[in-house]
């Protein structure tokens, strides 16, 4: 039997409004493409727990919900990721996130999974539970969220009303899947994120080619989303110095996604990672006015990256953790 969007939504947005009201909620239409299409280089398991005070007319109701990511890439097969695990406020403190962590570990023993990793707030029902379960924490992060209309906080330096690249640079941008010119340089620099903060995580790095960047595109297409990518080239040959990503995963988002922001080692210290971003807010400003806030995650230890932000007027948001639990 297939998973009804409405009754998975349902839980998703009822827990959304108990554990984190202000902050903007999940869209329906993106969690609908989340369900229809999985992510890059795996595949995905759907875990539900049905909702025992279901109508008898047969309409799906779920107390919880569970999806898992299965990587198929060499070297990480015995891994999975939980993207989400989340109870109905309702029916919480009834045994509901047992019987659906039971689920889970039996899609993860069939699969031969070893381990598994999460990603959920610090302080949380989510992370309660994780420990709970002898899972630890593998890596610190903060979601930090900027707003589109503000400009730069006082005493964080002169701000440009419209982002400039640095002498001897220029500005790419595409929208989607990324042009044929700037192909083999997006995936040589998608590959500088190696060095980025990961933890003690059992997930392998998979190398990035062109297939993988585009593949990596198309998911967020696919699902309905909206993806923007600024580039800053050098003015000799156009080789790609940094880049960064913005996704709203519908059009009609109110809170766009910033995804990899990315400086090669060669060209760090010249301010590209701020120039980029800055094109990017620029852009966002101009097409797609509705948009009010940027939210973007950075691991604790990355502290060039927060500064980054912290100039561009970014403030914290919550505290998160990915934990990991050997099976």
């Amino acid at each position: 039997m297939g998973i009804d969007t409405d009754a998975w939504y349902a839980v998703l947005a009822a827990a959304h409004a108990h554990d984190r009201p202000g902050i903007p909620a999940p869209e329906r239409a993106a969690e609908a493409g989340r369900l229809r299409v999985p992510s890059l280089q795996g595949r995905a398991a759907k875990v539900t727990v049905p909702d025992p005070a279901a109508p008898a007319d047969g309409t799906a109701r779920y107390a919880g919900v569970a999806l898992i990511r299965l990587p198929d890439t060499p070297g990480n097969t015995d891994t999975a990721f939980l993207h989400l695990f989340t109870v109905h406020p309702a029916h919480r403190g009834r045994g509901v996130g047992q019987e659906l962590w039971g689920e889970v570990r039996a899609v993860l023993a069939a699969e031969g999974r070893t381990s598994v990793a999460t990603l959920t707030q610090q302080g949380g029902t989510g992370e309660k539970f994780a420990l709970h379960h002898g899972a630890e924490r593998a890596l610190s992060l903060m979601t930090y969220v900027q707003d589109v209309a503000a400009g730069a906080p006082s005493g964080a330096g002169p701000e440009p009303v419209a982002a400039t690249p640095p002498a001897g640079y220029d500005f790419a941008l595409w929208d989607g899947i990324v042009p044929d010119a700037h192909a083999a340089a997006h995936a040589r620099a998608h590959d500088a994120m190696q060095d980025a903060p990961t933890g003690d995580l059992d997930e392998q790095h998979v190398p990035w080619d062109i297939e993988r960047v585009r593949a990596a595109a198309r998911v967020v297409v696919d699902r309905g989303g909206v993806m923007l990518t600024v580039a800053a080239v050098t003015a000799a040959d156009g080789a790609i110095a940094a880049y960064t990503e913005l996704v709203l995963p519908t059009p009609a988002s109110v809170r766009a996604l910033q995804y990899d922001t990315v400086v090669l080692p060669a060209h760090r210290g010249r301010g590209l990672g701020r120039a980029v971003k800055l094109r990017m807010r620029d852009e966002l400003r101009a097409r797609w006015p509705g948009v009010r806030d940027i939210m973007t995650t950075v691991a604790d230890e990355n502290a060039p990256m927060r500064a980054v932000n912290a100039s561009l007027g970014y403030r914290p948001e919550s505290p998160l953790g990915i934990y990991q639990l050997r099976l």
